[in-house]
Order: structure tokens, then C-alpha cells, then sequence
């Protein structure tokens, strides 16, 4: 979809991008089979269908967004905005927009995910915390020592990702509720180098944060979808 602001072809998704989407399309194929043979009286299959093409959306706006940002990243190489030419300026802003919207859309993408894997599992976190997260789900998860096979797996995910899904959380948090992430940058190195230019934020950096939480959310996806199509097999027609 963004690829054409590079003047790219559209994306073939490759390795395990593909990997994910394949997974998430057989889930949905599976429950289509069922939801046809009359075994969805309460209309369960269906909602799962439905928030399993929303995570499939979500996922292919994350990549979108996430590959922009990237390129926009490179585009720039000046230490601070004021040594900036007009065009880096511009990549500058774009790198921006994109770096923002794709580090909200990991968490958007990682809270569908709970709510499926909640009511997919049957977990009930709502009576723990009406309002929950993604890391909720999981928490819930482990002290239920429920589906061992794969609350493991998702736990070494997000202890693998641990440290750049935290600093990202709080770039996300700073844009949400007190302000914009990368002014937050700007204030405290002013308050630090009062009276000298300030320089960019770590960009570079943040790309990499950035890049590794994306790859949080498209294995956690891939490790429940594959569990999701194996539990559903399973099911009583």
C-alpha cells in the first residue's frame, strides 16, 4: 500500500510476514468449514472470523507504517533539525507520522490479540481487570497455568522483546497522555543544553525498538494462530 511513495511495487509478503498471514488465513478457513456444517448456534466462529480479519488488517497497516518509517529514518542524516535542508526537513516530518502511527498500532494490534486469545480461550480477565490488555491475558495466562503449550511460548516472546516494548510503551504513554513523543525528546534535552542547540533524538534507536516490537506482535500472532487452528480441529463439529 505505502510502498508507492517510494515509487515500489506493492509488497509480496515473504519469510515469516507470510508465514503469519497463512497462519491467521487457515485459522479463518477452518472456522469457515465449521461455521458451514451448522456448528455456530451462538454465532462464536463468526465474531472470531471477524476479529481474526481485523488482526490481519492491523498487521498489514503495522508493516506498512513500520517500512515507512524506515525509509523516511534513512533519508536522514543531520544531528539536529535546525542543520537540516528543507528535503530532510520533510523526510524528517514523515518519519514522524509514521514512526507514531506504527508504534500505536503494535499496541492497538497486541489488545486485539487479547481479546481474541481471551475469549478463545475462555480465560475471563474481564473479572480480573474490565479493561485489559494483550500482557493481562498473558499474566492471566500463567497464573492459570492454562494452555502451557503455548503461554510459554508467547512468555519467551515478550521476555525476549522485554526492553524495547518497555521504552516503546513509554513513547506511546508520552504521546497519549501528556504530549507529543518526539517534543518530550526536545524538552528534556533543553532543559540539559540550556542555551545550545538541541540535537535529534536517537533515531536510529527508535527504529530499532520500533523494529523489534514489530517483530513481538507478528510471532505472538504466529504462535496463537498456529495453536488457534490445532484447538480448533480439535473442536466437536
Amino acid at each position: 500500500m505505502l510502498r508507492f511513495l517510494f515509487g515500489e511495487p506493492r509488497r509480496e509478503a515473504e519469510g515469516k510476514l507470510a508465514e503469519t498471514f497463512r497462519s491467521m488465513e487457515q485459522f479463518v478457513s477452518i472456522l469457515n468449514k465449521k461455521i458451514k456444517e451448522g456448528g455456530d448456534s451462538d454465532h462464536k466462529l463468526r465474531k472470531f472470523e471477524i476479529w481474526t480479519l481485523g488482526l490481519q488488517a492491523s498487521l498489514d497497516e503495522l508493516e506498512q507504517s513500520h517500512y515507512a518509517a524506515l525509509r523516511f529514518q534513512h533519508k536522514i542524516s543531520s544531528s539536529s533539525v535546525s542543520q537540516m535542508t528543507e528535503e530532510e526537513r520533510i523526510a524528517y516530518n514523515r518519519y514522524i507520522y509514521f514512526d507514531k502511527n506504527a508504534f500505536i498500532r503494535v499496541f492497538s494490534l497486541l489488545d486485539k490479540l487479547g481479546t481474541l486469545l481471551n475469549e478463545l480461550l475462555d480465560m475471563r480477565t474481564e473479572k480480573i481487570k474490565p479493561h485489559f490488555s494483550y500482557f493481562t491475558v498473558l499474566r492471566n495466562m500463567r497464573e492459570k497455568k492454562a494452555h502451557p503449550e503455548l503461554t510459554w511460548k508467547l512468555n519467551e516472546v515478550k521476555e525476549k522483546y522485554k526492553e524495547p516494548m518497555t521504552r516503546l510503551r513509554k513513547r506511546r504513554n508520552t504521546e497519549i497522555h501528556y504530549m507529543n513523543s518526539e517534543m518530550q525528546d526536545d524538552l528534556i534535552q533543553s532543559h540539559r543544553m540550556y542555551g545550545e542547540e538541541v540535537q535529534l533524538e536517537n533515531i536510529a534507536a527508535q527504529s530499532e525498538d520500533l523494529t523489534q516490537s514489530f517483530h513481538l506482535a507478528m510471532e505472538s500472532l504466529l504462535l496463537t494462530f498456529r495453536y488457534a487452528c490445532g484447538l480448533m480441529r480439535k473442536m466437536q463439529p
